[in-house]
Parts: structure tokens; sequence; C-alpha cells
């Protein structure tokens, strides 16, 4: 499995959080198909406004957790999304990557050296590039890819459940090859 950066707040989409007002009802609709609960400090990003939705600091970021453990990207994103959603971290800030490196058992000193990395920053641009080329349009974007197609699996907003019974449906397909 393999988790990469889509790149949504790119560009001049990197704007305040109040340029975007459609994101607490997004959010509520997340919440009724998923269950998922966003933390009472996201929260207060949201109502304060001028927190900078910024996917290019946070792709740097998570490429460059996942130098540190390749095999252990989809906890490392998981960590991200929770100090964010939850905590109301911001993922522009080097001192949240490093205590999600220190909390993942990583070395969030070398976690730190690695945000300032040109190899690292090329990575970040390719995932985006990568992502575009799997057809990635909306994120998060789930995709399951064959040896002949691409998949997309839960577009949209969709409930854990469905996204099962349609990886069950690929998983049997896939099988039959």
């Amino acid at each position: 499995m393999k988790v990469i950066s889509g790149g949504l707040f790119v560009g001049n989409r990197i704007q305040p959080i109040q340029q975007y007002p459609h994101i607490p009802e997004a959010n509520k609709r997340i919440s009724q198909l998923t269950g998922v609960e966003f933390g009472e400090a996201y929260d207060g990003l949201l109502q304060e406004g001028t927190f900078v939705m910024d996917s290019d600091a946070a792709a740097v970021g998570f490429a460059a957790l996942r130098s540190l453990s390749p095999e252990r990207a989809v906890y490392l994103a998981s960590a991200m999304q929770h100090a964010f959603y939850h905590e109301g971290r911001s993922l522009s800030d080097p001192s949240t990557y490093q205590e999600i490196a220190w909390n993942q058992g990583l070395d969030g000193n070398e976690m730190l050296h690695r945000l300032d990395d040109p190899a690292i920053h090329a990575e970040a641009r390719a995932d985006y590039i990568k992502a575009g080329q799997l057809g990635a349009k909306s994120f998060p974007t789930l995709l399951v890819q064959t040896e002949s197609e691409i998949i997309q699996l839960g577009i949209g907003s969709a409930t854990l459940h469905g996204i099962e019974k349609q990886l069950t449906e690929v998983m049997a397909r896939i099988e039959s090859y």
C-alpha cells in the first residue's frame, strides 16, 4: 500500500481557512457519513478563520516522515490527520512533525533536518504528479491499482461499509484473473 499527497490547497488555493466557507458543512457531512469526529481545537481554527490552508507544507512534512519509515506511511498519515483535525495543530509547523516522529518512535531531530532536504521537497512534488497521473481529482482518494486498471473506491464522501463492499468486489474480481 502506498500513501501519496495530492495537493488540494496549492498555488492560489493557499488561503486562510475563512476563504473556504463550505468546509464546516462538508465536515458535518463527513461526520454523518463516516462517524468521524473533529476536535474542538480544529473547530476553533475554523471559527477563528485566519489559519492558512497549505498542502505544500503538509506534503513536504509527510514526505519527510515517510522517508524515516516508509513501511508505516499509513500510520504516519493518520497521525498527521489526528494532529490537524483533532488537535488543531498546524501542518506547516515543523514542531508538529517532530512530535509526530517522536510519538511514532522515530528520530524527531532527524525529522526536522529532512524538512529542509531538497530531495524531500522533490518527493512531495512527485507525489502531486503521481496523484494526477492516477486520476485523483478530490482528496482524500482511495485507489486500487491492478495490472490492467486503476479503480477509485469511495468516490466523494463514502461510508466505511460502502468502501469495504467496493473493495471486496474489486478483490474478488482481481482474484478471478
